[in-house]
């Protein structure tokens, strides 16, 4: 069996980060994950993080990775299927059925945007067909754009689309919004706004980018099209491992450390309210100094002082 120091699982910006900072510190680190870089990779156009004005999602996790791997981080694709506390250690197995044993754990698996399952969805995501309002709004300056979606995530999208886009259509499923009132009047309010409801999207078009979005009766011409009908999380198998809350989100202190000891979580995945990549690498790095910090028996100093 296998043995590290730090067995990270997800490799998005959190997972990432996190195994650049454990590495610099000399610790043995593998990361573990079906792809790389997550979320990220859905968006052509990143103009929100500190040092790019502009760069597309997979070149900005390539970065990630190979820094990454330059001081040593190891990366295994596959899945972690379930983690065992046992003695001081931990017994980390894989799909394939192998088993690492590690000091300490970081997951950083992030959320998964639901996806509507139309023809086009697929083809033209991070091409028009966004997940993020608050990463990809000013993207769409000027264009017109379709938010599907009837909860608090999809008004805040076209709440904050109005300051872009020429011309948005909430478009929803059902009657009735499950958003908060209070939101909701405001986004009728608005005079950009068409809202369409009791009617389902059943095809995105485009050529290149998205130039139309079919709903039942008609025929929008839109350039884009916000997909918000919420996230969804692959946690349930955690539950023996660490607390989770009523959404799934795994329970972090403000230093990311979990209900169990040696257990850290960072990223999309952990209770920290923003979602963006930024935020996700910043708590991946404080996920790799504490881990660091756990294994050296709490005696690091903080690092100001």
């Amino acid at each position: 069996m296998k043995k590290y120091d730090v067995v990270v699982v997800g490799g998005g910006a959190a997972g990432l980060t996190s195994a650049i900072y454990t590495c610099r510190k000399q610790l043995k680190t593998v990361i573990v994950s079906v792809d790389v870089g997550g979320q990220a990779l859905l968006t052509d156009h990143i103009e929100n993080y500190p040092g790019y004005e502009k760069i597309s999602g997979p070149e900005l996790m390539l970065k990630f990775q190979s820094q990454a791997m330059k001081f040593g981080a190891e990366l295994i694709s596959e899945k972690v299927v379930d983690i065992v506390k046992k003695g001081k250690n931990f017994i980390v197995e894989l799909n394939s059925g192998e088993k690492y044993q590690t000091k300490t754990v970081i997951l950083a698996s992030g959320k998964i945007p639901r996806k509507l399952g139309i023809p086009g969805e697929d083809r033209f995501m991070g091409k028009g067909v966004a997940t993020c309002a608050t990463c990809d709004a000013p993207l769409f300056n000027g264009k017109e754009v379709a938010v599907i979606g009837g909860g608090n995530s999809a008004l805040e999208a076209v709440e904050l689309l109005n300051n872009f886009a020429t011309k948005i259509y909430l478009i929803h499923r059902r009657k009735e919004f499950r958003a908060d009132d209070v939101i909701i009047e405001k986004v009728k309010k608005m005079k950009k706004v068409e809202i369409l409801t009791n009617v389902k999207p059943l095809e995105i078009k485009g050529d290149k980018f998205v130039n139309s979005l079919v709903i039942e009766g008609k025929e929008l011409k839109v350039d884009g099209v916000f997909v918000e009908i919420g996230y969804k999380l692959d946690t349930a198998w955690l539950k023996n491992l660490v607390k989770l809350n009523k959404q799934g989100e795994i329970i972090i202190d403000d230093k990311t450390n979990t209900s169990t000891s040696g257990v850290f979580s960072a990223g999309d995945v952990s209770t920290v309210p923003y979602k963006q990549a930024v935020i996700s690498a910043g708590e991946g790095a404080k996920a790799g100094l504490e881990a660091y910090k756990y294994i050296k028996g709490g005696t690091v100093t903080i690092d100001w002082k």
